[in-house]
């Protein structure tokens, strides 16, 4: 029985450790407050014209959640697809993304959607890479004229045309 005893005293930390999210938890808030945006920043901004191709080629290679959340920047959106959120975040460091590397060891340490806030500043800058890129690819289209069997039906609806519903529209 003591032996028992002994062996609890070594297992019960090891098991509370894989049960212990308050202390990813910590970790994590710790990390977010700690993240410096206007370093990383300034960082891509240096970088910025070495960044653009390499940004760009990754970007088209990723998911379409990950586009997604490129574009429309949710927390909810990295907690449903984290799986998505790690891989993109490992294919950023290696184009060596200022920042990419600090935010996937937390969010490898505790959970990308822990760490949401770091991530998103993260997606905010590569979408500053990608938003140019869509706007240089898609020129605007003018816009159609009305088609004209719309317009056909029109008439033969009011009698202007011949057939139609006898005497409507016509001066009788």
């Amino acid at each position: 029985m003591e032996v028992l005893l002994c062996n609890c005293y070594k297992v019960a930390p090891k098991i509370k450790k894989i049960f212990d999210k308050d202390g990813k938890k910590a970790a994590a808030a710790d990390f977010s407050k700690s993240f410096d945006k206007d370093e990383i920043s300034k960082e891509v901004e240096e970088k910025k014209s070495e960044l653009q191709p390499k940004v760009v080629v990754v970007y088209e290679a990723a998911s379409a959640e990950i586009k997604t959340l490129v574009k429309e920047r949710k927390q909810s959106g990295v907690k449903k697809h984290s799986l998505a959120v790690t891989k993109f975040l490992q294919e950023l460091i290696t184009i060596e993304f200022p920042g990419a590397k600090k935010v996937s060891e937390a969010a490898a340490a505790s959970a990308p959607a822990l760490v949401a806030g770091p991530v998103l500043f993260v997606f905010e800058k590569v979408s500053g890479f990608v938003v140019m890129e869509e706007r240089r690819r898609r020129p605007k289209r003018p816009s159609r004229p009305r088609s004209r069997p719309r317009e056909r039906w029109r008439r033969w609806r009011w009698g202007e045309e011949g057939g139609g519903r006898g005497g409507r529209g016509r001066a009788s």
